[in-house]
């Protein structure tokens, strides 16, 4: 195996993000502030779907992948550093949401695809498991769904429509994603 040319995510990519969202008045109502929030999440889903895209042509083995996906995973859900909380808890919310692309993303490297039901049963019985506060199994069958998503499976965001906000609808936001970047994975700029 080769190794790739690219760099898949840099930490200095995730703090040019960040900057910028120091740098501009945020307000999730408007559509400038939501769509910057969106190509950040986007532009991390992007990564993963190459890291993904790579260990399916073989071009690295899913040792590697799985170390690219920890990288990447550290730079982001860290703890940023923002002096504005209403920021610190819009990136909360990005990371939040990026949580189950990184877990799907693993699974799918590690065990393959989830194939005992849909995409859309795995992201139903995720809401049961949330709603009974079993988080963790929320998050596993929510990593079902994803690695369905990355087999190719479409996810109909409908599916969480009538679904009361929260985790769940948070990681399938962030499934939402990858699933963009799977099928259109065209690198957002991070200084437009």
């Amino acid at each position: 195996m080769s190794a790739p040319e690219e760099e898949f995510y840099s930490e200095e990519r995730w703090q040019n993000w960040l900057d910028r969202l120091r740098d501009e008045d945020i307000d999730p109502e408007d559509e400038d502030s939501a769509r910057l929030l969106l190509n950040l999440q986007d532009d991390v889903a992007i990564a993963v779907a190459k890291i993904l895209t790579a260990h399916d042509d073989g071009d690295i083995d899913a040792e590697e992948a799985t170390e690219e996906l920890a990288d990447i995973r550290e730079v982001v859900l860290s703890e940023p550093e923002f002096d504005d909380e209403d920021k610190l808890m819009l990136v909360d919310g990005v990371q939040t949401s990026l949580v189950c692309v990184f877990y799907s993303a693993e699974q799918y490297i590690g065990d393959g695809v989830a194939d005992e039901t849909t995409v859309e049963e795995y992201v139903l019985a995720a809401v049961d498991a949330e709603s009974e506060e079993d988080l963790d199994r929320a998050l596993g069958l929510t990593a079902c769904a994803g690695t369905r998503v990355i087999d190719g499976e479409e996810l109909d965001m409908s599916v969480i429509e009538d679904v009361e906000y929260g985790l769940v609808t948070e990681w399938v936001n962030g499934l939402d994603s990858l699933q963009s970047a799977l099928s259109d994975p065209e690198v957002i700029e991070d200084d437009d």
